[in-house]
């Protein structure tokens, strides 16, 4: 008797499709910046930000790209140890990043790269499609911040004991958008 359980077909099973994707860039992009940059992905996210969002705390980078907070100090500080970023402690001992002059020069330098892969990524897709694809994918992160929002509730809920429960959210209430969404699809990096 064939084993009726369900199983996961890669070529279509969405996560893994959008996983697959988004190992393969990154892995391609920290190659190519590291060979002709110095640098690797994560240093590159934070530059691209960095570029639209001057005197930006090493929070919002974090939240941002939602990296660990260990890995973007370590980043901010290597960026800062080779002068392409500064970091200002203001007098209430509030950090604000902003790439040096080095810094934006050589962001200059990788965006250029950056475009080419996603002009080269995006071959045989129209504009339209293109256009679409941002906005499927826009909708995606909408959805995957609510998805991650509802399983935290399960597990905080699955935590308590029977008859408690944790308190909802007013029906009305926005549900808060992830901060990559604020960039134009031309400003996004890969």
């Amino acid at each position: 008797m064939a084993d009726k359980q369900p199983r996961i077909d890669h070529s279509r099973y969405i996560p893994a499709l959008l996983l697959f994707v988004a190992n393969k860039l990154a892995s391609g992009a920290s190659n190519t910046y590291r060979r002709q940059f110095g640098v690797g992905v994560t240093e590159w996210r934070i530059l691209s930000l960095l570029a639209n969002e001057p005197d930006c705390s090493a929070q919002r980078i974090c939240e941002f790209f939602d990296l660990d907070k260990a890995l973007v100090s370590r980043t901010l500080q290597v960026l800062a140890k080779s002068q392409i970023v500064s970091i200002h402690v203001d007098a209430y001992r509030r950090r604000t990043i902003n790439l040096t002059r080095k810094g934006l020069a050589l962001h200059n330098r990788i965006i250029k790269v950056a475009l080419s892969r996603e002009e080269r990524l995006l071959t045989g897709f129209t504009s339209s499609e293109t256009d679409k694809l941002a906005e499927f994918l826009g909708r995606l992160l909408i959805q995957v911040t609510t998805l991650n929002s509802q399983d935290l509730k399960l597990r905080m809920d699955a935590r308590r004991p029977a008859g408690k429960t944790s308190r909802k959210r007013a029906s009305g209430a926005p549900v808060k958008k992830r901060p990559f969404e604020k960039l134009s699809a031309a400003k996004r990096p890969a």
